[in-house]
């Protein structure tokens, strides 16, 4: 009787487990799509930076996910994180042969503005759009979490993070009023990252300042800047990345060897920062966003940045 009963329960809770997993709920995403969905995703594919950090700093790793945009591989500074998770192309051209592969039932696609792709994808599985072009990392990161059903953890990501900013912040003292300059050093010269980039937006966490030329709307970069506009870069302090191509690094090298790099106020100071151009001036989610305020704190608290007259 015993064993019947116990029986009996163990068939109902697995009808219940198995009317949870099969259920479907919908949501109206960032393109102002009706999207029909699992109700708990189990198999999810991540085709922007955004959607993978967010996704891995709420503790859901994805089966599959694009490269960074102008890399060949994953964001580096999420590290180990990443492994295990299959590529299936780069950003914003994923080889459907592979997404389709991972046998996805939810893929996010951030700032996805091709409808021809988004139409192709959705065909595959349920396909959310997660942000719009342009839209900051903290609206997408509780979009991401109302998708996967993991709201309050979003919360309090979010709340760790200001918490962490405004202790960054309580820390500088005499830094406080510095002027920061980031720029993603490319194989043509310097682009410097405009006013609502992703690590502008950290940076005014912090409340720190942008030089006035930095201050122009937008969340890309400028127009590379030839060797004599190089003033234009300079500020207290000046955060400099590249992509890892070797192009882009000769570059830099070639640059650094130049009267014009050398004289820069911030290099004078020993205030230029080499720092992961992945990070600095790609967009990412609150994993990035936690590791700018670490550089942030390094750099400007702990006497790590290079050498005065480095070269």
């Amino acid at each position: 009787m015993i064993l019947r009963t116990l029986r009996s329960a163990m068939l109902a809770l697995a009808f219940l487990s198995a009317a949870a997993v099969g259920a479907e709920r919908s949501l109206v995403d960032a393109a102002g799509r009706t999207v029909v969905l699992p109700a708990q995703p189990q198999r999810v594919l991540a085709l922007s930076e955004i959607d993978l950090d967010s996704l891995l700093a709420l503790k859901l790793k994805p089966v599959g996910a694009t490269n960074g945009r102008g890399q060949s591989a994953m964001p580096h500074y999420l590290g180990n994180a990443v492994s295990g998770i299959a590529s299936v192309g780069n950003f914003g051209s994923p080889v459907l042969d592979l997404v389709i592969g991972a046998q996805p039932d939810l893929i996010l696609v951030g700032s996805l503005p091709d409808p021809e792709l988004l139409a192709q994808l959705s065909k595959i599985a349920p396909t959310v759009v997660s942000y719009k072009q342009g839209e900051n990392w903290q609206l997408a990161l509780r979009r991401i979490a109302a998708v996967v059903g993991r709201n309050a953890e979003a919360e309090a990501l979010l709340s760790a993070y200001q918490r962490r900013a405004d202790s960054v912040r309580a820390k500088l003292g005499a830094q406080a009023n510095a002027t920061v300059s980031v720029v993603r050093w490319n194989p043509q010269g310097p682009a410097y990252m405009l006013k609502d980039a992703f690590a502008s937006l950290v940076l005014a966490d912090v409340k720190l300042r942008r030089p006035a030329a930095q201050m122009q709307a937008g969340v890309a970069h400028s127009p590379p800047l030839s060797l004599e506009a190089l003033a234009r870069i300079d500020a207290d302090w000046l955060f400099v990345g590249t992509l890892n191509s070797s192009q882009a690094n000769d570059a830099l090298a070639a640059a650094r060897q130049s009267p014009a790099f050398r004289q820069l106020g911030a290099v004078q100071k020993g205030h230029m920062v080499a720092v992961d151009g992945s990070l600095w001036t790609s967009p990412g989610g609150p994993l990035a966003a936690l590791a700018i305020l670490s550089d942030i704190e390094k750099a400007m608290l702990g006497g790590q940045a290079e050498p005065k007259n480095a070269s």
